[in-house]
């Protein structure tokens, strides 16, 4: 372990549960490290209007402010995905886009819940039968199979990656490819075909996927299509670590201090289930900071 840099606290999402429970954490005295890109929040875009003694606002605006509040308190940011998060131990071992690895005593996930859909013909109707949103969850099924990836980001490219140790050919659409040269590294070594600035316009198959359509007027043989824009999601951030989600497999269920069913993994915000709304987010980001910070100080690791 002594190689690797232990965090604290590392919270995964700069959302406004996120930022809040890094404001908490980093005041509790313990080393916070937030993972995530900004722009990936849902605020980002979004104004605000309806927060508790806040008048209209820029999502960007509120984000920005909340990055500055938890420097100003300690608190470490890396602009980067998580690609793996594994028990080692007491602690938990996190894997960025970067290809650098660290350890955290205790992980707060706050990465929000949307899932980005193409908005494509035959998306929706071929959902569960070829169409997936979830590498990790469906790779298995695409053995020896040629399956297209949509999207430019880690969760693209480091399921693109994936899904070479069954697939028999991967071919990633995006506009243009945003990841760390690492995660560029692996799609290049693992034999990814990377077609940039081509977009998938239409899914097409009768009882199953069977070919996309593509903006450049050719068409492609396929019979899966995974769709993993931005970063990685509630599905596949949790599939590692046996985290219990609610019924509809989209939300954590957690209890009143934002704990789950696993020792020292922590959820806030969205990821957590409606309503979908800032208030609730950083409510849930202050608990869920404290929590952390309080866990992660009582941890004993022996040496």
């Amino acid at each position: 372990m002594a190689d690797r840099q232990t965090y604290d606290v590392v919270i995964l999402g700069s959302g406004p549960a996120g930022l809040q429970a890094g404001i908490h954490a980093s005041r509790k005295n313990v080393s916070t490290l937030m993972l995530g890109r900004m722009d990936n929040s849902s605020l980002y875009w979004a104004h605000i209007e309806n927060f508790c003694c806040q008048l209209a606002v820029s999502g960007e605006d509120v984000l920005a402010t909340g990055r500055e509040q938890v420097e100003s308190f300690g608190g470490v940011f890396r602009d980067e995905d998580v690609l793996v998060i594994e028990p080692e131990g007491p602690l938990f071992s996190i894997t960025l886009e970067s290809g650098d690895s660290i350890l955290a005593k205790a992980v707060i996930l706050a990465t929000g819940s949307s899932r980005n859909k193409l908005g494509v013909p035959g998306e929706k109707a071929l959902l569960g039968k070829g169409v997936s949103y979830c590498v990790d969850c469906d790779a298995g099924f695409f053995r020896n199979q040629v399956v297209a990836v949509a999207g430019n980001r880690s969760a693209a490219a480091s399921g693109a990656v994936a899904l070479t140790r069954f697939a028999s050919e991967v071919h990633l659409y995006c506009d243009t490819l945003d990841v760390a040269d690492g995660l560029r590294r692996q799609l290049d070594e693992t034999g990814v075909t990377i077609h940039q600035g081509v977009q998938i316009t239409e899914i097409r198959g009768e009882t199953g996927v069977e070919e996309v359509v593509l903006d450049d007027g050719t068409t492609r043989k396929v019979t899966g299509v995974f769709i993993e824009q931005g970063a990685k999601g509630v599905l596949e951030l949790t599939a590692t670590l046996g985290v219990t989600l609610d019924e509809s497999m989209k939300y954590i269920d957690t209890n009143k201090k934002q704990r789950t069913n696993i020792p020292g993994i922590f959820a806030a915000g969205d990821i957590c289930g409606p309503p979908l709304q800032m208030a609730k987010a950083v409510g849930e980001g202050c608990v869920a900071g404290i929590e952390a910070a309080t866990y992660a100080r009582k941890l004993k690791i022996e040496a």
